[in-house]
């Protein structure tokens, strides 16, 4: 069981757009340009979070989109699921029919109870990730990249060496 592409790419471009929108509304085609995501199946993923009323969209000049909600309101399960995408580890689909026994009737394989705990738990926990909290690692990690950047420019201009990494 995994995360298609299809949620990955929506949390993702989630996370482009709520980093960028306090300039005002983000194109599709720079998300798209940004993250190396097709700008068809942004638009597809677009429709359906705007249909879920997780994005608002604006036409003509310096349109594009913005959330519609705040960051903090907007859980990963929220866009995972807005763009209907199956959270199922189960090979039933939940329907409790995983198992045939010797008299041909459906029922429930013996792990299905562990399978369907693992659902619960992934939904519990990507809904207690907020598009806030993704945003705000994020800008760390930019943050944290940028120093490192600036350590190195200003060792290459005291003349320090250089620290190597091995592997």
């Amino acid at each position: 069981m995994r995360l298609t592409t299809k949620g990955r790419f929506a949390v993702t471009a989630m996370i482009d757009l709520a980093l960028r929108q306090h300039s005002g509304p983000v194109t599709l085609s720079a998300i798209s340009q940004r993250q190396n995501i097709s700008l068809s199946y942004l638009e597809q993923l677009f429709g359906k979070l705007r249909r879920h009323e997780l994005v608002d969209s604006m036409r003509g000049p310096g349109g594009g989109y913005s959330l519609a909600k705040l960051a903090r309101h907007v859980t990963v399960a929220d866009i995972i699921f807005a763009v209907d995408e199956p959270l199922d580890a189960t090979d039933c689909g939940g329907k409790q029919d995983c198992s045939r026994g010797n008299d041909g009737k459906a029922g429930k394989c013996m792990t299905h109870e562990l399978w369907s705990t693992l659902n619960r738990k992934m939904v519990e926990y990507l809904d207690s990730v907020s598009l806030q909290d993704l945003v705000d690692q994020q800008r760390m990690r930019e943050l944290q990249e940028a120093n490192a950047a600036k350590s190195v420019l200003v060792d290459r201009r005291s003349g320090a060496p250089e620290s190597t990494a091995t592997a």
